[in-house]
Parts: structure tokens; C-alpha cells; sequence
């Protein structure tokens, strides 16, 4: 606790002290809103932070600053604040002048708006957080399986040429028969841009690693480690832009809403970084399997949502921590009985 503590402490103030500006300026009921918003971001990106972790821990100790730092930025203000006003203003009549107006001084009708575009949001979103999920399941590098018969089912289908890439793509079929009819055409041209965004980023970082092992580096530097950063910044968006609109649930007013999931941005950040500098995810060998079911699972609401299918939020985050508390434990059950086991051996050879 007392290490947690150590680590946290400035994200503690920072929440505390963002969290009493608003409670003296708006009062306790925005401050009630503020912190339920705050809780619900960080719940619901707790398997964001597992594989931010997974990809960070191969970055340099400068990009790993680069992310907690100039990444809050980009996190909490392009992401979540500029990047939902582009797209409005994108696939929207309106202008950017416009719709940066709506946001400022009639959240009301900006969240209207947004919401009108959450199908495009919710296709690219799902299908990007499913190919990160099922590339990693189809990963024949892996060692450690949780939920082993279907882990290493897949596993062994990745074998196939090309088998993970067409079962991946023919996910578009379902996804596009449950959408409303009337958003089909705006949802496909999602569906194909989360698809290729994904694809374009998980080559050029495949190939980047090619070249670091030839040139022997340890660690991700110059454009490969900027090809990751990026990849983190679009992972972030596909968990964060659905959460921007299902804000606009609990209040219109922008200054709660870039408060409370900006505190979850900040949050999910150190969390990244604690993991990789304590190694978390070599402790926990599990823990990546888990938190890959919750983006699965995460995806799957995503596209749920095309059908007008809605599940509470509180359910949402309760199911990624389902999984990751389950990996977790796992992973200590499997440690316990490999120790056990290492500590049998020498009774047994004398």
C-alpha cells in the first residue's frame, strides 16, 4: 500500500484538487457527477491500461515519459475534447467553428449531435478494440494461456496463411446485418477505416520490431517508438470516444465531462507505467489474456450498441473487472503451485 501510495500520490492531488474546483464552483451536485464519471472512465479503462502496458514496456524510458506526459495532453484534449468536435463537424452540415460553439455554449445540442454520430463512433471503436483483441489471441508467440482450450485453439488456427485475417474481416457480415438499416452505409465506412488504421499500425510496429532485432536495440526508439505512441493514442480513442458520448447521459455541461474523464485519462496513464515498472505483467502471466476477454467483451457492447442494444455502464465496467480480477487470481494460483512445486523438487532427489 505504502509503494501504491508512493507512485499515486500526484495523481491523488491532481483528482482531489480537480475535484474540489468543481464542487466549489459548481457545486455538489456537479461534483457528484464529476466523481461517478471519474470512476466509471477509470473502471471501465483498467484492460486499457494492460495492454498500454504491454506495448510501453518496449518503448525507451523518454517515450515512456512522452506518453505520461505529452499523452495526458493528447489524451485529454484531442481525444476527448478537439477529436469528438472534428468528427461532428466532419459528418455533420455544421462547420468546426460551429460545432467548437454547440460545445462551449449549448452542450445540450452538441451532445445531440454527438450522439447522432455514435454509430460511426461505435463501429470504429468495436472494430478496433476486436482486431487488438483477436491478433492477440491469434498470436503464435504467446506461452501463457488462461481460458486454455479456446486460447490455444486459436493459437493453432493462426497457423493457416491468412486464416486470422478473413475470419477477422468476416466479422463485418453480422456487424453489418444487426445495424439499423438507415445507418448501414455510415457504419461499413467505419467498420473498413477502424479496420485499416489497426492493420497499418500493428504492420509498420511488426516491422519496426524486425529491425530492432537486427540492430540488436532492447528498447523502441525514434519511429518505432513513435509508430507505438501512436497506436496507444488510437487504442485510448476507441475506449475513450464511446465514453465521451455516454457522458452527455449524466450532464450537457462540458467542463464535468472533460473533468471527470480527463481524471480517468490521468489515471489510466500512471496506471500503465506502474505496471511496466513493476514488471506486472511477468507477475501476473495471466493478466494479459484477461484484459484482452474485457476488450473482446468490450467490442461486442460496441456492436451491441448498432442494434440499439444498451447495457448499463456500471455492468460494462463490472465485466472488464471480472476478467481481470479472475486473471489475476489465476496467475497467483498458477505462481503458488509452480513455487510449491520448485520447493518439492529437492525433497524428492533426496
Amino acid at each position: 500500500m505504502k509503494r501504491i501510495l508512493l507512485h499515486y500520490w500526484p495523481e491523488i492531488l491532481i483528482t482531489l484538487a480537480i475535484w474540489g474546483f468543481i464542487g466549489w464552483r459548481l457545486g455538489l451536485a456537479a461534483l457528484g457527477i464529476t466523481v461517478i464519471l471519474s470512476i466509471l472512465e477509470i473502471t471501465l479503462s483498467a484492460d486499457n491500461a494492460v495492454v498500454n502496458s504491454r506495448v510501453l514496456v518496449k518503448m525507451s524510458k523518454i517515450w515512456q515519459r512522452i506518453f505520461l506526459t505529452v499523452g495526458i495532453l493528447v489524451a485529454v484534449f484531442l481525444v476527448r475534447f478537439a477529436l469528438p468536435i472534428v468528427m461532428v463537424a466532419v459528418m455533420t452540415p455544421l462547420s468546426s467553428t460551429e460545432v467548437f460553439s454547440l460545445a462551449i455554449n449549448d452542450a445540450q445540442k452538441y451532445g445531440q449531435y454527438l450522439d447522432s454520430i455514435a454509430p460511426s463512433i461505435n463501429a470504429f471503436g468495436g472494430i478496433f478494440l476486436f482486431f487488438v483483441a483477436m491478433f492477440f489471441f491469434m498470436e503464435e508467440e504467446r506461452k501463457h494461456f488462461w481460458i486454455r482450450p479456446v486460447e490455444k485453439g486459436l493459437q493453432l488456427l493462426a497457423r493457416v496463411p491468412y486464416l486470422k485475417y478473413i475470419l477477422a474481416f468476416a466479422t463485418f457480415l453480422p456487424v453489418y446485418y444487426i445495424t439499423d438499416p438507415s445507418d448501414r452505409e455510415v457504419v461499413f465506412g467505419a467498420l473498413v477505416g477502424g479496420a485499416l488504421v489497426y492493420l497499418i499500425l500493428h504492420s509498420i510496429i511488426l516491422m519496426m520490431e524486425q529491425i530492432n532485432k537486427k540492430n540488436k536495440l532492447r528498447e523502441q526508439v525514434g519511429w518505432a517508438a513513435f509508430v507505438s505512441f501512436m497506436y496507444l493514442e488510437v487504442l485510448d480513442a476507441s475506449f475513450s470516444l464511446d465514453s465521451v458520448v455516454g457522458a452527455f447521459a449524466l450532464t450537457n455541461n462540458i467542463v464535468i465531462i472533460m473533468a471527470g474523464l480527463g481524471i480517468g485519462a490521468i489515471w489510466v496513464r500512471t496506471m500503465t507505467l506502474y505496471m511496466v515498472r513493476h514488471q506486472t505483467l511477468t507477475t501476473y502471466r495471466f493478466l494479459e489474456s484477461g484484459a484482452h476477454w474485457a476488450i473482446a467483451c468490450l467490442a461486442l457492447i460496441m456492436f451491441l450498441k448498432l442494434a440499439h442494444i444498451e447495457l448499463p455502464e456500471l455492468l460494462v465496467g463490472t465485466i472488464g473487472l471480472v476478467f481481470i480480477g479472475g486473471s489475476v487470481f489465476s496467475s497467483m494460483r498458477e505462481n503458488k503451485r509452480i513455487t510449491l512445486k520448485d520447493q518439492s523438487m529437492p525433497s524428492k532427489l533426496t
